[in-house]
């Protein structure tokens, strides 16, 4: 790897109360109560969800565009480890934190969602397995891919704990460190494996919906598509909070750190978008995408989308322009999840007697878990090492 000196992360520092993660921590809060009562009265009491639409908003956005959306840190290792970038190490550990809440979020999200959550432990404990399952193993690499996220964090811990008062901890950290860091080469092997199995598996799992699921998107290669997908949406997380980062800790932004991310985005894009018209092409469905209906709309939004990033990103002027790269990035966000929900949701037709639109419950308790989500990361960067070069007094009074 080519050698790279970059400032050490360090702790924002700053009171962590603040009025904005207290509100964060109140729409949490509600969500809480919510999903307590959930459990109580069950699905059909608290969700709009029926025998033709099973998974909702909290598996189409929690779990399917949110895990993508947390897909930043495997986005990132893959320049840092697979590329030999190492000038985009410094983005490693926001993004691995951003990763982390996005992926306990979902196994949140799938334990609210399932009939009953009380039989969960029996996925990893026992292993009468159907391994002809897709959801079996978008399941198991979920939860594995989670502790592995966490475990790719404990270095940052530790660091933490190797400089606390308390003997107890600093011995810990002193002793843990060094294990640490030696196991993250095979954490972050593995971390690259398990996104890129369960990222195209959710494709797979569209497969078995046959023709129910409209011919726009109904195509063997629903796998390659939802994995690509999720690399540009990782990115687009990525040049988010660090765009955002530069902003409300008031530092300098990584302009050349986020304008090769730019950079990386453009043949990603044409790639995705090349493979998506030659499959409809191929098919026979490019006069579809151009019957301006509901589906056809949407597909040619997904793609306009694309598109607009692609001439934001056009120049290496254009993606040196910290506004304009944010905006690609937002763009990327959007046409990713545009894709998910049209997949999951809008482009399902389970039969003409079955609607769906999500009721206020569900949407208070996806909220609540993003700002819980928001809470938690700004309550991490304020009391351990994740990002780098920023001023401990910097979210004092945020």
């Amino acid at each position: 790897m080519s050698a790279h000196t970059h400032t050490q992360p360090q702790p924002i520092g700053g009171v962590i109360f603040t009025r904005p993660v207290i509100i964060l921590a109140a729409f949490a809060g509600l969500a809480g109560a919510l999903i307590v009562w959930r459990f109580a009265a069950g699905l059909g009491a608290t969700t709009a969800l029926n025998d033709g639409y099973p998974w909702g908003l909290w598996i189409a956005f929690d779990v399917v565009t949110g895990t993508a959306l947390s897909c930043g840190g495997y986005a990132v290792a893959l320049l840092v480890y697979i590329l030999n970038k190492g000038k985009y190490h410094p983005l490693i550990r926001p993004a691995l934190v951003t990763s982390a809440f996005g992926y306990s979020i979902a196994g949140l999200s799938v334990m609210i969602d399932i009939g009953r959550p009380w039989l969960a432990y029996k996925l990893p404990l026992f292993w009468h397995w159907n391994l002809n399952s897709v959801l079996l193993e978008v399941a198991l690499c979920i939860i594995t891919y989670t502790i592995v996220l966490w475990l790719e964090l404990s270095p940052a811990f530790l660091e933490r704990a190797k400089s606390s008062s308390v003997s107890a901890l600093r011995r810990l950290g002193e002793i843990g460190l060094p294990i640490a860091r030696k196991s993250l080469l095979w954490l972050t092997a593995f971390g690259m494996l398990l996104p890129t199995m369960h990222q195209s598996a959710l494709g797979s799992l569209l497969l078995l919906s046959g023709p129910r699921l409209n011919p726009l998107w109904s195509t063997t290669l629903l796998p390659l598509l939802f994995l690509l997908s999720c690399i540009a949406m990782g990115f687009g997380a990525v040049v988010i909070e660090g765009s955002l980062s530069a902003l409300f800790l008031r530092r300098k932004p990584e302009t050349d750190m986020l304008a090769g991310l730019g950079s990386a985005m453009r043949p990603l894009l044409v790639l995705y978008l090349g493979i998506r018209l030659i499959d409809l092409a191929v098919r026979g469905q490019l006069g579809a995408l151009f019957a301006f209906d509901l589906y056809s709309v949407m597909a040619l939004l997904e793609m306009a989308l694309l598109v607009v990033a692609l001439v934001l990103l056009a120049s290496d002027a254009q993606r040196r322009d910290l506004g304009n790269l944010f905006r690609a990035a937002m763009l990327l966000i959007l046409a990713g999840a545009l894709y998910r929900f049209d997949t999951f949701l809008v482009a399902f037709s389970p039969g003409a007697h079955w609607a769906y639109f999500p009721n206020v419950t569900e949407i208070l308790i996806t909220a609540g878990l993003v700002a819980g989500e928001i809470a938690g990361y700004i309550i991490l960067i304020k009391l351990f090492p994740i990002v780098a070069g920023a001023p401990r007094r910097a979210l004092a009074h945020s």
